[in-house]
């Protein structure tokens, strides 16, 4: 069940379109529901896609090719290692498995404290800042060296004890 808030904030998605091309909300529609539960679950899916008309499974399609909607609760701190070639060429398969190491976790994984998870990504579109990281689908991480890798884990670590998002 979407709340009222909810299908006002879809219907202002909606309204950016022509009537008969609703479904071309359902991007944003997704990102509304991560926004406010977190992830996107089948259900949330299924609601999706009842609300723009759409097959559950063209909403499913959207949903699981792009790795920012999240289909399962995710830490705060959602760390996606880009491990393309041209990151792997510059370090970034080497990126991965050092915050493997310094968070105790395998990629595609959550720390038991729910502070980080872990997942290695496609291309970020920066390559030439290699090996490159994004942080909650918004702040890139570029030339992630392990000192610098470090320094990222314990700023987050820090700013959550000292209660800042």
């Amino acid at each position: 069940m979407m709340s009222e808030a909810t299908l006002a904030r879809f219907a202002r998605e909606v309204a950016k379109y022509p009537a008969d091309q609703k479904q071309s909300a359902v991007m944003a529609c997704l990102a509304i529901v991560q926004q406010e539960q977190g992830h996107v679950s089948a259900d949330s899916q299924a609601l999706v896609a009842d609300y723009l008309g759409m097959a559950p499974i063209a909403v499913h399609e959207v949903a699981t090719f792009y790795n920012m909607y999240n289909r399962q609760p995710v830490g705060q701190y959602k760390i996606n290692v880009c491990t393309n070639l041209p990151c792997q060429l510059r370090g970034g398969r080497q990126a991965l498995q050092h915050l493997e190491r310094k968070l105790a976790l395998a990629s595609g994984g959550t720390t038991d404290d729910g502070l980080f998870t872990l997942q290695s990504c496609e291309c970020l579109g920066a390559c030439a800042d290699a090996p490159v990281l994004l942080v909650n689908d918004r702040t890139m991480c570029s030339f992630m060296d392990g000192d610098k890798l470090d320094q990222l884990v314990d700023g987050l670590r820090q700013a959550r004890q000292e209660g800042t998002p």
